[in-house]
């Protein structure tokens, strides 16, 4: 962990200080970031049918179909949206990275931006780090309008709730810190994922076969911290905010 700390130190620190390679940003936020948003479209809608559905039926047992649009709104925009693109991404971005820079490693890419005098954290680390940390929040606010009107569908096709109705509920409901919760949220998952994946990949070793190892190992550790730092997360803002 003392390593991982000290990536994360560098990665600050050469963000701040010496050159920042701005074109290899906006070339990983479009890799990272536009290359993500089909698929977290997919995931945002789908979150949104089946919540609803299950809460609808839910709640309808107990008189309360009206909050239907209420509980969903505020479990997406607090929980779902960012947890659930995190992941996604953990597993899209994260292994992509691991693998990226573990191939450079192992065919000595690395080593060969250090020979030319460049630090391989400001070359691959700094652009991914802040490309995905800018990118992430974007996509889980996207996961969550995508949530939302899929949400709506269902609303209106299985409860008969009307959507000036539903969105009445949503905007009344959902306040500023609960966007804030989820933004907040997955800029610390984005950093998680990228810190890792860039730690892993600039240590493999052994080939190809220790390029699939890292990447299997950024996944699986990627996924159980941000699930976990979600909890400490959620505790803190609901501390706060209530």
């Amino acid at each position: 962990m003392g390593e991982i700390f000290e990536l994360l130190y560098q990665t600050i620190k050469c963000t701040f200080s010496g050159k920042f390679y701005v074109s290899r940003l906006m070339e990983q936020i479009n890799q990272l970031g536009f290359g993500s948003t089909s698929i977290t479209v997919v995931i945002g809608l789908t979150m949104g049918l089946v919540m609803t559905l299950n809460f609808g039926y839910g709640l309808t047992k107990f008189g309360g179909t009206l909050y239907v649009p209420a509980v969903v709104s505020l479990s997406l925009a607090r929980e779902m949206a960012p947890l659930f693109t995190s992941l996604l991404v953990a597993g899209r971005v994260g292994s992509g990275i691991a693998a990226e820079i573990g191939a450079m490693n192992v065919t000595q890419q690395v080593d060969a931006i250090r020979a030319l005098g460049t630090s391989p954290v400001r070359v691959l680390v700094v652009p991914r780090f802040w490309a995905l940390v800018i990118s992430l929040p974007l996509l889980s606010a996207l996961s969550f309008a995508v949530g939302i009107f899929g949400g709506m569908i269902v609303c209106m096709s299985e409860f008969d709730i009307i959507p000036g109705f539903y969105f009445f509920k949503v905007f009344s409901t959902v306040k500023f810190y609960d966007y804030m919760s989820g933004i907040v949220k997955s800029a610390i998952f984005a950093g998680i994922i990228t810190i890792f994946a860039c730690y892993k990949g600039l240590h493999t070793k052994d080939g190809t076969k220790g390029v699939g190892v890292s990447t299997t190992w950024v996944v699986v550790t990627a996924s159980i911290l941000i699930l976990i730092t979600d909890f400490f997360i959620s505790k803190i803002f609901l501390v706060i905010w209530g």
